[in-house]
């Protein structure tokens, strides 16, 4: 390949991997659900829940992402620029999170 042609692909595969549901973020990593369900300390099922939620506490995306070897980056995009919002960085066990994985089927 030439030089061009690397450069547009390594483009691409950096704006398909920017860009990925939960799901494929997971197969990317090569996780399967049980695989991260025994991360979790969880059942199949309630990753299989979370991977199909739309909406979710930060603290339970939080945990889902750092059992596949992440850290979670919340930011706001606007025109003039990119914002890293640091106000959920410190977030603890609270009673918020128990519940919410309760509801998911996990184990707080």
């Amino acid at each position: 390949m030439s030089p061009e042609s690397l450069a547009r692909a390594r483009e691409k595969t950096e704006r398909i991997l920017a860009d990925m549901a939960l799901d494929e973020l997971r197969e990317a990593r090569k996780l399967t659900q049980e695989n991260l369900a025994e991360i979790l300390h969880v059942n199949q099922a309630a990753v299989s829940k979370l991977e199909n939620r739309v909406d979710m506490y930060v603290s339970t995306l939080r945990r889902f992402v750092e059992a596949m070897g992440g850290e979670l980056v919340i930011s706001a995009q606007f025109p003039d620029g990119i914002v890293r919002i640091s106000h959920f960085e410190n977030i603890n066990e609270s009673g918020e999170r128990r519940e919410e994985m309760a509801v998911a089927g996990m184990r707080a």
